[in-house]
């Protein structure tokens, strides 16, 4: 275990505590601009269309997410959901994943997190996002920024741009690729252990689980450095070498 050159971090539950998804409430704020409505559905019945095309494609399943490799962009499924439905939206995609997101799930820093990057910045340790999410790029990317709006990140890789998911090597690979480093010299910190702990181990990073946000079960692990808030992670990282 030694000083990273750069960390790696997740997004949500991570960067960011976001509150508990609700589709509905997300659903109703896009319906909001909609032009047609042909068969005058209401927000409850889009959202449980979208919930079983979700469940058939098994995109959030908790227990199955990680076998969920290729990322279906949130352009891609509104487009099929509202068309399909008889719904036209006068919003661009990105203007559907912000109006329909920032109502779903709102979020905030997760406690210390500020205080932590501007302790990496002083340190002089690079760092960077990658995220499992169907969001585009640009929501992603100003979801974090209104977050953590002094943060330093170099990239924030949101994967509904790039195909693959978590725990696929190729995402880390892509993210060390931007970086010009080697897999040893940068850590990844996730709260899903199967997503950013397995997946960042077989890529060669050095895995960090945060479980201070976390929004789902999970047992105890003795095979990974687990932290419980960015205090204890400082506090550990000016001892290294």
């Amino acid at each position: 275990m030694k000083k990273p050159k750069m960390i790696l971090f997740d997004y949500g539950q991570t960067l960011v505590n976001e509150q508990l998804f609700d589709g509905t409430k997300g659903t109703e704020a896009v319906l909001k601009y909609a032009t047609k409505n042909k068969y005058n559905k209401s927000a409850e019945e889009v959202q449980a269309y979208a919930n079983k095309l979700n469940q058939e494609l098994g995109r959030f399943d908790p227990e199955k997410r990680h076998l969920f490799q290729v990322e279906v962009p949130n352009y891609m499924f509104t487009k099929y959901l509202y068309e399909s439905q008889g719904i036209e939206i006068a919003l661009s995609p990105e203007e559907i994943d912000n109006a329909f997101w920032d109502a779903a799930a709102p979020g905030k820093p997760t406690e210390g997190i500020r205080e932590f990057l501007s302790f990496l910045k002083e340190n002089q340790v690079r760092t960077g996002v990658i995220s499992n999410i169907s969001y585009c790029g640009n929501a992603v990317a100003k979801r974090i920024y209104n977050c953590i709006p002094e943060n330093d990140f170099e990239f924030i890789i949101a994967t509904s741009e790039y195909l693959y998911r978590k725990p696929n090597k190729r995402i880390f690979e892509l993210a060390l690729e931007k970086a010009e480093l080697h897999p040893e010299d940068a850590w990844y910190i996730g709260d899903q252990y199967e997503c950013d702990i397995v997946g960042a181990k077989e890529a060669g990073l050095f895995p960090v689980w945060y479980i201070g946000a976390i929004d789902m079960k999970y047992e105890p692990r003795e095979d990974v450095l687990t932290i419980e808030n960015w205090k204890e992670l400082m506090e550990l990282f000016e001892k290294l070498d």
